[in-house]
C-alpha cells in the first residue's frame, strides 16, 4: 500500500494499526519444521477448528508439503510410505477447495479411487470428520454393498466420490455416474493399483474425465508402469519424496526369529511370544489365505481373542472385524496384505510377520501399522529355513540386518516332547491293543477247544418235546414262522 504525502505522514503512520510479519517458512529447516502448525498451511478456520477437535496440532512432513501445493491447484505426485498421514494430505484442501459450488445429479466434483473397500471407507470417514462443518456429500462406490443404495446417491448428487475402480467402471457402464464434472482427481496407492492389475482400469477411467482437472497421485513406490502413467495424465507435477521406500520407522523395535520347524512350531513359537511380550493387541501378518483362516483357528482353540481378515470375507464381515479390533473388542487380527497398507488404527502395539512376505516392499507396509503418530511399536518376523528364499530377499531390499531374536528353547521342546509323549502314548496304547487283542483270541480258542471237549465228553442236551414246542408255538402265536432264538 502507497502512501501519499499529504499532511503529517509521520502522525498517520505512527496511527496505523500493528500487524506482525509472519516469517518466511522454509522447509528445509528443521527447527521450523517442529513447530509449525496447521495454521500455517492456508486452511480455512471451519476446518482448522475440526482438526483441533480430532486432537491434531501439528502436520506430518507429508501433509505440510502436499496441503499447499493442492490449495494452489497444482498437480501433486507425492512418494511416502505408509502411515505418513497420505489421506490428510489430500483430504483436507479438497473440503475446503469443494466447500463452494454445488453437486448436481450423477455429476460428482471429485474422485478419489483407492485399490482396497477398507481404505475406501476409511477415506470417506475421515471426509466426515473434518467435514463436519461443512456441507459435503460423499457416496462410496464398492464391492459387496448394496449396489441400488449407490445409485440413490448418485442420483441426488454428490462432491465426494470414493470407489474401487471395479465399482466405479461398473456404474459408469450402467449410465449411473458421469464424470465429466470432476475437478479433482486422487489416486491413492498406486503401486498398490499396480499389484492388483488395476492400472488398464485406471487408464480408461482417466480418459473419461476431463481434459483441464486437478490431478493428485500418492504412492509408497514409483515402478515404471507407475511413472508412465503419472507421466500421461500430470501437468508439470509438484513432486516430493518424504522418506525412502525401504526405510521403516524409528519408533518401531525390529525383531527376527530364526528357527527349524515345521507351520506346527512356527504357531508354537508364535503362541510363545504373544504371551511372553505381554502383548495386549496385534496383527498377525500371513502370505496366504488358507494360512490366515489356519493360524485364526489355532490362537481360538488356545483361548486367544482372534479373528481373521481377508479378501474372502463379504465386505459387512470384513468391516465388522475391523470395528471390532479397533475398538479393543478383538486383541488379535490375522489377516492378508489386505490389512498392510493404509488402514488407520493408531495404537497397534505389535506385528507378526508369521509369513516372511514375498515382495520386500511388503514388510515396509505391514510392520508400519504399529509404530505410528510417534507411538512406540514392536514388530516380529518369524522364519525358518523354508523362508529362506524370501529371507535373503527381504535383507538386500532393505540393506541392512534385522536384530536376531532367541527364542527359549522350551518353546520348540514342548512342542517335540509333546509330540514324543504322544507317540509314546500312542505306541504303548497300540501295544496294550495288540497284547489284549491276542489275549481274547488265545482265550476264544481255547473257550471253543473247550465246548467240543464238553460235546464230545458230555450226553447231548435233551431236546424239547413235540408237544412243548407246539404250545409254545401257539403261545406266541407265530406258528412254524417261529424264529429258533425265541425257543432258545
Amino acid at each position: 500500500m502507497i502512501y501519499g504525502l499529504i499532511g503529517n505522514s509521520k502522525e498517520i503512520i505512527d496511527n496505523l494499526p500493528y500487524f506482525p510479519i509472519l516469517p518466511k517458512i522454509d522447509d528445509t529447516k528443521k527447527d521450523v519444521d517442529q513447530h509449525m502448525s496447521f495454521d500455517y498451511l492456508g486452511l480455512s478456520d471451519e476446518l482448522l477448528s475440526a482438526i483441533k477437535d480430532a486432537g491434531y496440532s501439528e502436520p506430518t512432513p507429508i501433509q505440510k508439503k502436499a496441503i499447499p501445493g493442492v490449495l494452489q491447484g497444482r498437480d501433486i505426485l507425492g512418494i511416502a510410505q505408509t502411515g505418513t498421514g497420505k489421506t490428510a494430505g489430500f483430504t483436507f484442501p479438497m473440503i475446503d477447495i469443494l466447500a463452494q459450488g454445488r453437486a448436481r445429479a450423477r455429476m460428482p466434483r471429485s474422485l478419489i479411487l483407492e485399490p482396497t473397500r477398507e481404505l475406501a471407507a476409511q477415506v470417506e470417514e475421515s471426509f466426515i470428520k473434518y467435514g463436519k462443518n461443512s456441507k459435503l456429500s460423499c457416496a462410496l462406490l464398492i464391492g459387496g454393498t448394496d449396489f441400488v443404495g449407490q445409485v440413490k446417491k448418485l442420483d441426488k448428487g454428490v462432491d465426494v466420490l470414493i470407489a474401487t475402480p471395479g465399482r466405479l467402471l461398473d456404474h459408469m457402464q450402467r449410465g449411473n455416474v458421469m464424470l465429466s464434472g470432476v475437478q479433482i482427481l486422487v489416486v491413492d496407492e498406486a503401486d498398490r493399483m499396480l499389484d492388483m492389475g488395476f492400472i488398464p482400469d485406471i487408464e480408461k477411467i482417466c480418459k473419461m474425465l476431463p481434459k483441464k482437472i486437478q490431478s493428485l497421485f500418492f504412492s509408497a513406490t514409483m515402478p515404471s508402469e507407475v511413472k508412465k502413467l503419472t507421466d500421461s495424465f500430470l501437468k508439470d507435477p509438484r513432486e516430493f519424496e518424504v522418506s525412502s521406500p525401504t526405510q521403516t520407522a524409528v519408533t518401531i523395535e525390529q525383531h527376527l526369529v530364526r528357527f527349524k520347524g515345521t507351520d506346527s512350531i512356527k504357531r508354537q513359537v508364535l503362541r510363545h511370544l504373544l504371551k511372553a511380550e505381554n502383548v495386549t493387541n496385534a496383527i498377525i501378518f500371513c502370505n496366504r489365505k488358507k494360512e490366515v483362516k489356519i493360524v485364526n483357528k489355532s490362537l481360538q482353540v488356545h483361548g486367544f481373542s482372534a479373528s481373521e481378515l481377508h479378501g474372502d470375507l463379504h465386505q459387512s464381515t470384513r468391516m465388522e472385524v475391523l470395528t471390532a479390533f479397533k475398538e479393543g473388542k478383538t486383541k488379535i487380527l490375522v489377516a492378508s496384505d489386505v490389512a498392510a497398507r493404509g488402514l488407520d488404527i493408531p495404537d497397534v502395539g505389535h506385528v507378526f510377520n508369521f509369513d516372511v512376505p514375498s515382495n520386500p516392499e511388503d514388510y515396509v507396509h505391514r510392520i508400519g501399522r504399529t509404530g505410528r503418530a510417534g507411538k512406540k511399536g514392536t514388530s516380529f518376523t518369524l522364519s525358518t529355513q523354508l523362508d529362506k528364499k524370501y529371507l535373503d530377499g527381504l535383507l538386500k531390499f532393505l540393506a541392512k540386518e534385522i536384530p536376531l531374536y532367541n527364542v527359549p528353547n522350551e518353546a520348540l521342546e514342548d512342542n517335540k516332547t509333546q509330540r514324543q509323549s504322544s507317540s509314546e502314548a500312542n505306541n504303548s496304547a497300540s501295544k496294550h491293543h495288540q497284547k489284549t487283542k491276542n489275549t481274547s483270541r488265545h482265550n476264544s480258542i481255547n473257550k471253543k477247544l473247550t465246548k467240543k471237549q464238553i460235546h464230545h465228553d458230555e450226553k447231548p442236551i435233551k431236546k424239547e418235546t413235540s408237544q412243548d414246542s407246539n404250545s409254545l408255538e401257539k403261545t406266541l402265536g407265530m406258528g412254524g414262522h417261529m424264529p429258533d432264538f425265541l425257543t432258545r
